[in-house]
């Protein structure tokens, strides 16, 4: 039996960092990253099944074609039965269950659970919010991801689209472990405030948004070339959204997603002037804070007076994708500034 008693602690400035719930949230990440990679075979298998599934659509639909006739002639009357005008009405058959995006979805709620899990005793083992480093922002991170999608899921069908969710997702999981891992320890004296928090939160919730949206939109240009060139080699991809729903769907996200970030932006002013006496003193994270607003404000800009839509519009999200990506990736670990909290 596991007793958390006797778990050994390191201290820091008086805050006792448990060592063993660390540990045990590391295990839960590490769990968690094995069950969306079965999650992302399971979506692979089903959208590799596609082709085969509407095959036998279209057969079972052929021989309920034919069966009809075959009744109609046999009672002599020319007409079909209730039971079979029915079934014609209601498309023929009952679309055939897809078992192996069932069990992906299955996966990926397990994969939710673990990470959740990994959040909550990384957050225990710290006594605080897990957000005080790249390692935290990145779990934290892809637990907003895996929250967006799954709740996504239970008002849509979307399971077409997991395992270009669970993908970054396992991504994001597998650079917290093996490149951005922090050992639990205190907080930097300037983040130990509320504020911390409510800016922290918005912004990595608004990230999440961005991420979903970026595979949105990377579908959308495989969609449109496939529609452009008239694919009939890759048919799987029948199974995702055509490029027009994937366009309105990147839309809808960032429509989410763009105010959150213009909080982080506001939160993050009045954090700097209580913690620094100053709203704005241009530091390299502030400035590409304010780099990404400017995008992703000219995306919707775009498209809510030039009408922008399609290609214009994909290429704007992307590139304010690539932002987030340098802001997180580069600005935190590699630019010198007044928010250096990458921990690495």
């Amino acid at each position: 039996m596991i007793s958390f008693t006797s778990t050994p602690s390191i201290s820091f400035g008086g805050h006792a960092t448990d060592v063993g719930l660390s540990n045990l949230s590391n295990n839960f990440l590490y769990a968690s990253a094995v069950v969306l990679a079965l999650a992302m075979l399971s979506f692979a298998l089903d959208l590799a099944g596609h082709p085969g599934r509407v095959a036998r659509a279209e057969e079972r639909e052929a021989q309920l074609a034919s069966g009809s006739g075959a009744a109609a002639a046999a009672d002599g009357s020319g007409h079909t039965t209730v039971l079979e005008r029915t079934a014609q009405a209601e498309g023929a058959i009952p679309p055939e269950k897809r078992q192996w995006a069932g069990i992906g979805m299955s996966l990926s709620w397990l994969g939710w659970l673990l990470l959740t899990a990994c959040v909550v005793f990384r957050a225990a083992s710290v006594g605080r919010p897990p957000l005080g480093n790249m390692y935290e922002f990145a779990i934290v991170g892809a637990f907003f991801v895996m929250t967006a999608f799954l709740v996504w899921s239970l008002k849509s069908d979307i399971r077409s689209l997991g395992i270009f969710v669970v993908g970054p997702t396992l991504l994001t999981e597998m650079l917290a472990a093996l490149v951005f891992y922090t050992a639990a320890s205190e907080l930097m004296p300037s983040l130990k405030n509320y504020w911390l928090t409510i800016h922290v939160t918005v912004a990595i919730l608004s990230v999440a948004f961005f991420t979903i949206s970026f595979s949105t939109t990377i579908l959308y240009f495989v969609q449109k070339w496939r529609e452009d060139i008239h694919d009939t080699k890759y048919t799987f991809m029948d199974a995702v959204p055509g490029s027009e729903v994937l366009d309105r769907t990147t839309y809808g996200l960032l429509i989410i997603a763009f105010p959150l970030w213009t909080f982080t932006l506001i939160a993050g002013a009045i954090w700097a002037q209580k913690a620094w006496g100053h709203y704005w003193s241009w530091d390299p994270k502030e400035v590409w804070t304010l780099v990404i607003w400017v995008v992703y404000a000219a995306y919707l800009h775009a498209r809510a007076t030039a009408g922008w839509s399609g290609k214009k519009a994909a290429y704007l999200s992307l590139a304010g994708f690539g932002c987030v990506l340098f802001n997180f990736c580069v600005v935190n670990v590699f630019i010198v500034g007044m928010h250096s909290y990458s921990g690495m």
